[in-house]
């Protein structure tokens, strides 16, 4: 039935795994994608949007890479939108509401048509392993398929339980089945493992609300895209709407907390912080006596809705009932109601940074295994595992991604050197360089490097150039170009900023506070040469990014070279850090057990301190 012994089996059809097996396949290993339901590939469990704050800039970084992520959220966009608009540049995170079912249709279509990609749909209920080293997969069937590498990416579905009020089932996701027998073989080997949980809220039929009491949240006036190739940019988009909950449905809610899994000890596991349920938020935030609901299509065709921000786990009467007293769902009804599930995670700091085990080579973990919740954080990760997996059986140099570098890279540091006790979600205050890692030059950042391992393709690059080059040559023209005070005064006039006496370049006047890339278009010289060089939007927006911000930019490059020299710093593998006694016992102890590669991961682990570095340090001859 399959290949003898395929390069790299990817276990699980979610964002993770697909991103993986797309990876994979496209740098020239023969993939198997193995799934539990070949008709979920790519489903949005929960929310169906991709992007917001630092997910979209993760989302421009895959497609940066040659991830699929971008171009699918593109051709199954109903809306978009750039958030933080009003904030600097460092914060801007790109949104995209999607129709659910061409999104996953998208997406099975982009791995049908890559042509190493293999797929079989049973679950996987155990690893093969020959000493050390993973060799394939064992399914539910009994069916033994080999491999080279296996990139685990199970989801929520690892003994799965899902929880509606006083009544729980196991299940991965509303409607199938969990997963079983590979937690208990991994313990086995001596892998940890722990519980998370996380949330859904009811779906329900867009004709039952009435609309007209709610306040309309349409899409950018012009919406942009993810993928920086040429792919479809919206020309229509669906509003979504937004809504409150009130003093009244707290108190139908509270009606339910008697049976609430939440506060009757059912659930003992940590969910997401950041996005809590309804239950959650009206006991945490008592003195709030309202919450923002936000009402979000399911695509362009369907009537289902998704209601954002009511997560819930309460016996499925006392959502209805509760949700009745929101305004503009006095006549709700439901497709299906909320619900909260449990499932196994292994605590990443068991991970190299390259998503490869410490434990069996050639195994890689990807996605809500990791402790992670988020599309496009397992995503992310699911590129990363399958990019390094192809590379290690091919017996090249692993491709790791450092933190001034990409948001992935920020990521995957954390889960390796920190761990994580709760669903790990990604914000920008994770990112201590993010005025470098700004959704407008993902490109610039990664296409290059991906490029040289032989994923980003070639029209990929050429377009990433072309960007650089016009940019760099529109700055330079500020640079060169003066200005008439003529013409110039009534534009600062208009912001507020002093008048000039004297013709000065225009670079000068540009990096003023208020003077924008509009301001200067009014300019006749400025105007012609965009009209003659045929800039695009992402060129002049890239532009201005570099001269407004040029000195917060290159302060911010200064301090990631800084700590670039102890990144530099290698620690021996398997370093035996007991026999340093001037180590804090705790030090030698998380040091033990996360076996961090250089100075700079050692200084992020948690319970390391700066005269623990200065030990290493000291013996490492620095």
């Amino acid at each position: 039935m399959f290949e003898k012994i395929y390069d790299v089996i990817v276990v699980g059809g979610g964002h993770a795994g697909a991103e993986a097996a797309a990876a994979a396949a496209n740098l020239g290993s023969k993939t198997l994608l193995v799934t539990m339901n070949l008709q979920t590939i790519g489903q949005m469990s929960c929310n169906p949007a991709m992007g917001g704050i630092a997910k979209g800039q993760i989302v421009r970084e895959i497609d940066a890479l040659g991830g699929y992520s971008g171009l699918i959220t593109d051709k199954s966009a109903i809306q978009f939108k750039m958030l933080n608009k009003s904030k600097g540049p460092a914060m801007w995170s790109p949104r995209a509401q999607n129709d659910r079912m061409r999104f996953a249709e998208e997406w099975r279509f982009a791995l049908e048509g890559t042509p190493l990609v293999d797929f079989y749909q049973e679950m996987v209920s155990g690893l093969l392993v020959e000493g050390d080293k993973v060799t394939g997969v064992r399914t539910s069937l009994g069916i033994d398929i080999k491999s080279r590498a296996v990139v685990l990416t199970n989801g929520t579905f690892l003994n799965g339980l899902i929880h509606i009020g006083d009544k729980q089932f196991g299940g991965g996701r509303a409607g199938e089945k969990s997963a079983t027998g590979i937690t208990e073989q991994l313990t086995d080997f001596g892998f940890q493992s722990g519980r998370m949980k996380t949330g859904t809220p009811p779906r329900v039929d867009g004709r039952s609300l009435d609309y007209s009491k709610m306040i309309r949240q349409p899409g950018d006036e012009n919406p942009e895209k993810f993928s920086f190739l040429e792919s479809v940019t919206l020309t229509k988009q669906r509003d979504c709407h937004m809504t409150h909950t009130n003093a009244e449905v707290h108190e139908l809610l509270k009606e339910g907390f008697d049976r609430s899994p939440m506060f009757n000890g059912r659930i003992k596991s940590i969910g997401p912080r950041y996005c809590p349920s309804i239950e959650d938020k009206i006991n945490r935030f008592a003195e709030k006596d309202s919450h923002q609901i936000f009402v979000e299509p399911e695509g362009w065709h369907t009537v289902e809705v998704y209601v954002n921000g009511f997560s819930t786990s309460l016996p499925e009467d006392i959502q209805f009932k509760a949700l009745r007293s929101v305004v503009g769902f006095e006549q709700v009804k439901f497709f299906r109601p909320g619900y909260a599930i449990e499932y196994d995670y292994f605590p990443p700091t068991q991970l190299k940074h390259t998503l490869e085990t410490k434990l069996v080579q050639n195994l890689y973990f990807a996605g809500q295994i990791n402790g992670t919740t988020g599309y496009e954080e397992a995503a992310s990760q699911g590129l990363m595992a399958g990019i390094n997996a192809h590379l290690k059986i091919n017996e090249k140099e692993p491709f790791l991604l450092k933190r001034d570098e990409a948001y992935i890279g920020v990521l995957i540091d954390d889960l390796i050197t920190k761990g994580t006790e709760e669903p790990y979600r990604m914000f920008t205050s994770r990112a201590e360089y993010r005025t470098l890692l700004r959704q407008d030059n993902a490109d610039l950042r990664l296409t290059p490097k991906s490029y040289d391992i032989g994923l980003a393709k070639e029209e990929r690059l050429f377009a990433m150039k072309e960007k650089e080059k016009k940019s760099n040559d529109f700055i330079d023209f500020f640079k060169k170009t003066s200005f008439n005070p003529e013409q110039i005064n009534p534009i600062l006039e208009g912001v507020s900023s002093a008048p000039v006496k004297q013709s000065d370049k225009m670079f000068k006047v540009f990096s003023r506070p208020g003077v924008t890339m509009s301001h200067m278009l009014q300019l006749e010289e400025v105007a012609d040469y965009v009209n003659n060089h045929d800039l695009k939007s992402e060129v002049l927006e890239q532009a201005e990014i570099q001269v407004k911000y040029a000195g917060y930019i290159a302060k911010e490059k200064n301090n990631a070279d800084k700590l670039q020299r102890l990144e530099n710093i290698k620690i021996p593998d398997n370093f035996d850090y007991s026999k340093l006694k001037s180590l804090s016992f705790e030090a030698r102890e998380k040091l033990t057990v996360v076996q961090p590669t250089t100075i700079s991961q050692a200084s992020r682990i948690s319970g390391v301190s700066p005269s623990d570095i200065s030990v290493l340090l000291v013996y490492m001859g620095r």
